[in-house]
């Protein structure tokens, strides 16, 4: 009994962190990917990031003390918007209460007293997937978040891909409608994949196909200002045809612009991750026939087509605390 309990102490952990615009969700994690103990503060209560990481710090007491000590913990990883792996820093990110450059990982360092890297949130998933999820063994993938955005994480020979300044991979921003009819995004440029194929281009694209038919659907019953992309799934589940078109085109320019990024990386797989991937077959099958459809003869039938197995709310801080093992 002595035996199993001294192991259990001394087993390395790593913390990992992921930080949103509202709140920050803190999660210790062991080797085996196993969330060992959670908590959380809220990112926008600490207009001083010298408070935050002095209110984190005191958060995360009760579960470094539950494993035995700092000691016992070897690092920390940090997923953030605009988290800069090369440079430890937070880089002007427009949804964070702390504006400029934040040195992000030195200050947690500095508290905690051990090593702190930091990456953008993207990234941090494709690092969760590749630790501990269907990514598990795959050397070259494309990781796919589809939230409120559309984030990727490139991972070439079993290894991030950061670019010359740390910014790379943004292919949420890769233009998919070039003409004067496409949406402005809020990255200041117009028709990109984001606009289009996160969940609120989803919202954006059902008050547009409402606004220009006259169809019945279930959709109509609601504000079109407030319509979510899962209320378009839950229309598609009751076999609405507007909402099942909505998918269809989501899915189409989705898949043709996988098709495209298979040319520069031939990834084993593209993982798709977040909310909009709750839409399951809805969203997948017109994918997968668009990737099929697009994609280069050469490539053809060599890339698998993944929906992350991790639980969603686990998965940003696994992502995170893959980090800290480096």
């Amino acid at each position: 009994m002595y035996k199993s309990m001294e192991q259990e102490i001394t087993t390395p952990y790593v913390i990992g962190l992921d930080m949103g615009g509202t709140n920050s969700i803190f999660g210790i994690v062991d080797q085996r990917g196993t969330i060992k103990s959670q908590t959380a503060i809220k990112t926008r209560a600490y207009p001083d990031v010298k408070d935050y990481v002095k209110a984190a710090v005191e958060a995360l007491q009760p579960s470094i003390d539950l494993v035995g000590g700092i000691q016992n913990i070897k690092g920390m990883g940090i997923g953030a918007p605009n988290g800069n792996f090369y440079t430890g820093n937070i880089e002007y990110a427009a949804n964070l209460v702390w504006q400029g450059i934040v040195p992000i990982a030195q200050l947690f360092e500095d508290a905690l007293g051990i090593p702190t890297r930091v990456t953008n949130d993207a990234n941090a998933a494709a690092m969760g997937e590749m630790t501990y999820g269907v990514a598990r063994g795959m050397k070259n993938f494309i990781m796919i978040t589809l939230g409120t955005g559309v984030g990727s994480g490139i991972v070439v020979d079993g290894k991030i891909v950061y670019g010359s300044d740390g910014f790379a991979g943004e292919l949420g921003h890769f233009v998919v409608d070039h003409t004067s009819a496409g949406r402005k995004c809020g990255c200041g440029r117009s028709g990109c994949l984001e606009t289009y194929c996160s969940a609120t281009g989803v919202a954006r694209t059902a008050r547009e196909m409402l606004e220009n038919s006259s169809a019945d659907s279930l959709l109509r019953k609601l504000n079109p200002e407030e319509i979510t992309s899962f209320d378009v799934f839950k229309a598609a589940e009751q076999g609405d045809a507007i909402a099942l078109d909505i998918f269809e085109f989501t899915g189409k320019l989705l898949g043709t612009a996988c098709a495209d990024f298979t040319t520069f990386n031939t990834p084993e797989a593209f993982v798709f991750f977040g909310g909009l991937t709750k839409a399951g077959d809805y969203l997948m099958n017109p994918l997968r026939k668009a990737y099929d459809d697009n994609v280069l003869n050469i490539f053809k039938g060599k890339a698998k087509l993944l929906i992350s197995a991790l639980n969603g709310s686990e998965a940003a801080v696994l992502g995170a605390s893959a980090l800290g093992w480096e």
